[in-house]
C-alpha cells in the first residue's frame, strides 16, 4: 500500500481534512471546474503491487467538500484532468503498448457508474502521449508530454481535438532536454511545464553535491549526496562513495573529491583500525550468482592507491563490512549456489581464514557489523525466497541469536541496514510507504519507491526520515555532527543528461540500463548520523 492520500485545506481557516478513505492510496488529484467533484487515480481495492511502469490505477470521483459519493468511473487509468463537470481526460497504456490519452464522458442526468461512462481513445498509436492537461470548457485541444520513437527526450505538444494533429511546443526551443507534466492556464492562453534547467551562458552553474534536507528530528542533520553507497571514515572526516563506475573519497564537508578506483564498484566500508583502508565490491552490479564479483581493500592514502583482492573464488562476493576490531569482514557470497553470509580475515582475506555464517536456499545480503561487535544486521528474503521480499535480521558473529528486526511480508522490501554509532538503532531503506506519485510523471530511476527509516534493534520506534517521489537508499550513519549547510560543486559537463525510463522505448520495451541520480543524507541525533538515498538491490 502507499501513504499517498488526497486532502483539502480551507485557505482562510487552514482547516484540513482527509478525503481519501483509510487504507486507500490516491494519486494525481484534479478538481472539476465548478469545484464540485475531485477525480483521482487510485489503487483502491488492489493496492500497489510493486509495479514500476504501469501501476494499474483506476479513476475515481468524489465530492470535493468531504470525499463522499466516491465512485469508480474508469477501469485502468491515471492523471485525470477536467474540461467540464462531465468530461475528463486521462492516460493509460493501451493494448497495443503505447501510452495514450483517453476521454471519459460522464452521464449528465443518471447516477455516475463505470458502465455508464463513455471512454474514447484520443491520441493515436505510434508514439507515447501521457500526463494530459486541459482547461475549463476547452473543446479544441489538450496538452500532453510525448515520447516519440525517434527521440530519447520527452517533449510538450498540443493535440488538436478537431484535426487529430500534434503541434510541437518544446522541441524547437530545447530539443535535448526532458520536459514533464504540462499544465494550462484557466483561460487556455499559456502552457506551463517542468524541465531540467540547462546552463546559463552568463553565470557559472553549480550542482549541490551535498544537499541539506529538512530533518524530522531535532538535533539531526540530513544531507543528500549525488552518488551512492557512501560510508564515513572512523573519525568522520572523510566519505567514500561510488559513482557506478568508480570509487571516490572526499572530505567530510564534501570538498577535495578524488577517484581512487576506476572500475565498477558498489558498497563501501572503512577499516576501523587501519587508517585509509576502504573495502568495496569490485564487479558488475545486479549480477547473477555465477558472475565474478570480488571483495577488495584499497589503501586510499597510498600514493599508488594499492589494492588487494581478498576473495579467491566463490563467484559473486559483495557488501563487505569489517568487525570493529578490524580483524574480520562479513560479506555476501554465492559460492554455495545461494547468496549467503560468510566471515573472512580482514587483512589476508580467504587465505587467512573463512567461515560460513548463514546457510539456506535464499539470499542474505547488505550486512553491517555493530560497533560493539556483538551483532550483524542484514537483509534476507528467507521467508519468501526468490520474490525480492527482503526483511531485516540480526545474528551474532558465531551464528547464534538469529531474530527478525523488520517485518515486511510477501510483497515488501527493506534493505541496506546500517548501525548507529551507539549500536542502539539502525537506519535502512524500505518501500513500506509504497509510491507517492505516478511513476511516469517523474524522471528515470531504478524504482519509484524507497524511503529512509530508523528503528531500534527490537524493531520498535520506527521513524520515517524522508518523503518524496524518488528512490532513496543505501544509507549510512556518521560518527559526528555536521552543520546543515549545502555544499555545491561547479558543473563541468552538460547538464540534464539522464536517460528516460527504459519501458518508454518503442512500445515500452526494455532498453539499456542508464544512469540515475543517487543520493545521501547526513545527520546527528545524540550521536550524529548520515544517510544516503537510493535503493539498489544487487
Amino acid at each position: 500500500m502507499s501513504w499517498a492520500a488526497v486532502y483539502s485545506t480551507h485557505l482562510r481557516t487552514r482547516w484540513t481534512r482527509r478525503l481519501t478513505p483509510q487504507g486507500v492510496a490516491d494519486f494525481s488529484p484534479a478538481v472539476s471546474p465548478s469545484g464540485f467533484w475531485t477525480a483521482v487515480a487510485s489503487c483502491e481495492g488492489r493496492g500497489w503491487n510493486e509495479e514500476v511502469a504501469d501501476i494499474h490505477t483506476d479513476i475515481y470521483v468524489f465530492l470535493t467538500r468531504d470525499g463522499s459519493q466516491r465512485v469508480k468511473i474508469v477501469e485502468q487509468g491515471g492523471w485525470p484532468c477536467w474540461v467540464d463537470d462531465h468530461t475528463l481526460y486521462f492516460h493509460r497504456r493501451s493494448e497495443d503498448g503505447w501510452w495514450s490519452v483517453y476521454r471519459a464522458s460522464l452521464p449528465r442526468v443518471e447516477p455516475v457508474t463505470t458502465e455508464k461512462v463513455v471512454v474514447e481513445r484520443v491520441t493515436p498509436a505510434g508514439l507515447h502521449a501521457f500526463t494530459p492537461a486541459t482547461s475549463p470548457e476547452n473543446k479544441y485541444y489538450i496538452v500532453v508530454a510525448t515520447r516519440r520513437p525517434n527521440s530519447t527526450y520527452r517533449h510538450i505538444e498540443l493535440f488538436d481535438l478537431l484535426t487529430n494533429e500534434f503541434k510541437e511546443v518544446t522541441r524547437s526551443i530545447s530539443p535535448q532536454t526532458h520536459h514533464f507534466n504540462p499544465f494550462l492556464s484557466p483561460d487556455s492562453a499559456r502552457i506551463g511545464y517542468h524541465r531540467c534547467r540547462g546552463a546559463d551562458n552568463q553565470t557559472q552553474e553549480y550542482d549541490l553535491f551535498l544537499e541539506n534536507l529538512e530533518s524530522p528530528i531535532n538535533g539531526m542533520s540530513l544531507f543528500r549526496l549525488d552518488a551512492s553507497f557512501p560510508s564515513f571514515s572512523p573519525t568522520g572526516n572523510r566519505i567514500a562513495y561510488t559513482m557506478l563506475p568508480g570509487l571516490y573519497i572526499m572530505d567530510g564537508d564534501g570538498l577535495n573529491q578524488r577517484e581512487v578506483f576506476k572500475g565498477m564498484t558498489f558498497s563501501t566500508a572503512w577499516d576501523p583500525v587501519r587508517k585509509g583502508v576502504v573495502y568495496t565490491s569490485a564487479g558488475p552490479i545486479f549480477a547473477s550468482g555465477s558472475t565474478g564479483v570480488h571483495i577488495i581493500s584499497i589503501n586510499v592514502d597510498d600514493e599508488n592507491l594499492s589494492y588487494k583482492r581478498l576473495t579467491e573464488g566463490g563467484k559473486n562476493n559483495a557488501f563487505p563490512s569489517p568487525s570493529p576490531d578490524g580483524k574480520w569482514i562479513v560479506f555476501r557470497s554465492s559460492r554455495s549456489g545461494h547468496k549467503n553470509l560468510y566471515i573472512m580475515d580482514a587483512v589476508e582475506g580467504e587465505k587467512g581464514g573463512i567461515q560460513r555464517l548463514t546457510e539456506g536456499p535464499w539470499t542474505d545480503a547488505h550486512c553491517n557489523w555493530s560497533p560493539d561487535g556483538q551483532w550483524i544486521v542484514f537483509a534476507s528474503d528467507r521467508e519468501y525466497p526468490g520474490n525480492s521480499s527482503f526483511e531485516l535480521y540480526l545474528i551474532r558473529p558465531n551464528g547464534t541469536g538469529l531474530r527478525k528486526v523488520i517485518q515486511n511480508g510477501s510483497r515488501g522490501q527493506s534493505a541496506h541496514p546500517w548501525f548507529s554509532p551507539d549500536g542502539q538503532s539502525i537506519v535502512f531503506t524500505t518501500n513500506y510507504a509504497g509510491i507517492s506519485a505516478e511513476p511516469i510523471s517523474t524522471p528515470h530511476q531504478f524504482q519509484p519507491a524507497g524511503e529512509i527509516y530508523v528503528a531500534k534493534l527490537d524493531g520498535s520506534m520506527i521513524k520515517r526520515m524522508t518523503y518524496n517521489s524518488y528512490e532513496d537508499g543505501t544509507p549510512t550513519w556518521g560518527p559526528r555532527f555536521m552543520e546543515p549547510i549545502d555544499v555545491a560543486q561547479s558543473t563541468d559537463g552538460p547538464r540534464c543528461k539522464f536517460s528516460d525510463y527504459r519501458w518508454l522505448n518503442g512500445k515500452g520495451e526494455a532498453a539499456s540500463l542508464s544512469q540515475s541520480r543517487f543520493v545521501l543524507l547526513k545527520s546527528g541525533f545524540i550521536v550524529p548520523f548520515t544517510i544516503s538515498l537510493c535503493v539498489l538491490f544487487a
